[in-house]
Formats: structure tokens, C-alpha cells, sequence
């Protein structure tokens, strides 16, 4: 899998969130699964799914963005799952 580098430096949130993106954009589907996987409760991902159709069709989202909002969705949640472990130093399980 892709490393992921964090510098020394603190690094800053839009940073990070940058950083991660071009991660995802660079691993196969079956290595972004395995993150899923390690990383986010099935329960989380169900309650994405579920909300971002709730959201999108409420908001009158339709097609490929309306189909790629619960991405939009996990990505946040890894970010924000990322940000708390550099915190705590516990690092970030691919």
C-alpha cells in the first residue's frame, strides 16, 4: 500500500485532507475495501449509504453525485478518524 508521510512539522488539517485524497485516489478498490474494512464500522457505513440517499434526494441531488456522496460522506469520517489517531499517536491502520 501507498505509505502515508507525515512530516515532523505540524501538519495542517486542509493538508491532511489533501494528503488522504490523493491516497485513496491511488489505491485499487480492493486495498480502499480493506481500509473500509479496518477502519469504519459496518453500522457507520450502512448509516452513510442510508443517509446520504435521505440527504441528496432531499436536496434534489441526482446521478453520479448523488451516487458519490456517501464517498463524500466516508472520506470525512476517515479524516476525521486519521486526525484523532495522530492525535493520540495510535498512527493509522491500512
Amino acid at each position: 500500500m501507498a505509505s502515508f508521510d507525515i512530516p515532523s512539522d505540524n501538519l495542517k488539517r486542509s493538508e491532511l485532507a489533501w494528503e488522504l485524497v490523493e491516497l485513496f485516489g491511488e489505491l485499487p478498490t480492493e486495498q480502499i475495501n480493506e481500509v473500509l474494512a479496518k477502519n469504519v464500522p459496518l453500522d457507520t457505513l450502512e448509516f452513510f449509504a442510508s443517509y446520504a440517499e435521505d440527504f441528496g434526494k432531499a436536496e434534489r441531488i441526482e446521478g453520479t453525485t448523488l451516487k458519490r456522496l456517501p464517498n463524500l460522506l466516508l472520506l470525512g469520517y476517515l479524516l476525521r478518524v486519521l486526525e484523532d489517531r495522530l492525535i493520540d499517536g495510535d498512527g493509522f491502520d491500512s
